[in-house]
Formats: structure tokens, sequence, C-alpha cells
């Protein structure tokens, strides 16, 4: 089963849940300041790592009998990051490998994505980049995980519209399915200011292939309730195409979570109970986390996810 007919199938698709955090706090990792994470497939210590993080989350899907998204860690892998540190463009391909491997033996639908971030900062949305130019910019990506074989490709913590369309139409290029995952604030909108309803309505209408759905990655919950909330994101537009969270576990502001030298933390059961309350205002199909949150709480999703499911 490949992935776009999977995500029109299940009721539920599990993500994975925090790395860097994990990977930096229990491992003492630290990463390459060009490329980030993506770096850490070629060190032993560190590829075993990620491994067995990874396998943490694959194995609750499989407990629970979810199909499983993992992305590779190359949001910042860009071309710019790459071609001024000491990889070449084959990191892309050997994160793909890396992952493809452990899908391998997975005992579930296991789905790989080739993750990609902004330009600039994702939590500042300073660095405003135009259409065309975000375009020409995400090809050289783009094309590099289309070769190395990705089921989809996935747009992470997008803070700014002009930036998110220009890599919609990048990877509408590639055919295949991808999603664009936006960095909100509890106003309702992108660190921008555009709305939510009005992100999805400019990229939908931009691009012949639209994304499979839309998200929002890096964001408490709580944020994300709040930021549904609002007449301007109550719309059908929202509700049809929206469909997805990899929630922080913290619920500080963007600007609070880059400065901020202590993990914030919500206990599992809390974040999990939050993330149910989100039935209420759109329809969620994957569900993961991010910064904070570890294996406990993506079983405490896993779980409820199951439970709802049962209740069908």
């Amino acid at each position: 089963m490949n992935f776009e007919t999977c995500f029109n199938k299940s009721s539920f698709m599990l993500m994975e849940g925090a790395l860097g955090e994990r990977l930096k706090r229990e491992f003492n990792i630290m990463f390459d300041d060009n490329v980030a994470m993506a770096g850490l497939i070629y060190n032993a210590d560190s590829r075993q790592a990620l491994h067995s993080i990874f396998q943490e989350y694959l194995k609750i899907a499989g407990k629970y009998k979810l199909p499983f998204i993992a992305t590779t860690p190359t949001r910042r892998a860009n071309k710019d990051r790459v071609l001024q540190s000491e990889f070449t463009e084959r990191i892309i391909e050997d994160n793909v490998r890396f992952l493809q491997k452990i899908k391998s033996n997975a005992k579930v639908n296991m789905f790989v994505g080739g993750l990609m971030g902004c330009k600039g900062d994702a939590y500042k949305g300073t660095d405003i980049v135009s259409v065309d130019e975000a375009q020409e910019f995400h090809l050289w990506q783009v094309k590099l995980f289309k070769e190395a074989g990705v089921d989809f490709l996935f747009a992470g913590i997008m803070p700014e519209l002009s930036e998110a369309i220009g890599m919609a139409k990048a990877m509408e290029t590639a055919e295949l399915p991808y999603i664009i995952s936006f960095m909100i604030r509890d106003d309702g909108k992108l660190i921008d200011g555009t709305t939510i309803n009005d992100a999805i309505l400019s990229i939908d209408n931009a691009t012949i292939q639209k994304p499979i759905c839309y998200m929002v990655n890096c964001v408490h919950p709580i944020i994300l309730k709040k930021s549904l909330s609002y007449p301007f994101n109550k719309t059908r537009l929202v509700k049809e195409r929206f469909h997805g969270i990899q929630a922080n576990s913290s619920p500080l502001s963007p600007e609070e979570l880059e400065n901020a030298i202590d993990l914030k933390i919500s206990d599992s059961v809390s974040l999990a109970n939050d993330m149910m309350d989100l039935y209420d205002y759109f329809i969620p199909k994957i569900l993961g986390g991010c910064c904070g949150t570890d294996n406990t709480h993506i079983e405490e999703i896993a779980k409820r996810l199951k439970g709802e499911k049962d209740e069908v």
C-alpha cells in the first residue's frame, strides 16, 4: 500500500515523536552547525541512537496496529547548508536509505518522508523568501528525495506563506504525495500573520497537485485548539484540508521555545488528553510528537487513537 492510499483509507496514522531533544539529553549527542541532525548517520554512536529512538516509535505503532510515519532528520540539510558543510548531496539519499532499512523490517505499514524546512529561522519567520526564489531553492532537495525513493515529502514548521507556496510548487514537480506543515501562534495565524484558512487557500490555488493535507508541528495542541477556534479558521476548507499535528509538549510561544534553556514539557497523559480535545475542531488523521515528547507521549497518543478507532 502506498502512502496516499493508506492516508485515504486509514482512520489514523501515527507519526514519530521528538528526535533532536532526545538525542541531546539522553545520548549527549551534538549536531553539525550546518546540517544539524542530517550528519548523524555517519557516526556509529549517533546512528545507533537514532536507530533506537525510531525503533521505539515503530514498536508502539506495531503494538497498536497503526500505520507509522517517519521523516528523515534533514530539515536543515538544504542546498546552501549542505554546500557549506563537509558533506555532499549524498547526505539526502543516505538518510533515506537509513530509514528505508528500518522500514524493511517493520511489522506495520511504515512510510518514509523526506523532511524539508524553510530557508531561514522557522521560529521567527524574518527571512522572507519570494515564491519564485523558494521554488528554485527547494527544487534541489526535492529532486534528491525523489531519486532516493521516498514515499512522500514533508515541509516542516513553515512560518510564512510565500515560501510555503514556493515549497509546494517545488514539491509537486516530484509527483509524490506531500504535506505542508505550519508554524503558528495562538492567534490562529502563521508567524507572518496569515490565517491558517488563507494559507491553505493560497497554496491550494497556487498548485495543480495540491498537498495531500496540511498540519502544524512544534506546536502544543492547546495552541492549535485556540487557533482553530477563531471564526476566520472555523471554515469548511480547514475542516476538509487540515488533518494533523506533530505536537510540542510545551505551550510556549515560538520565541519562548527558541530561547528556552530548559526543556518545557507536559506529561504524556495531559498531552494525549489535549490531543483528543482537537477532535471538536478538525478531523485529525496524523498525530505525532515534536520537541519535549518521547516514547511515553507517543504511546499515550496511540492508546487514545486505538480507543477512538475501537469505538467507530
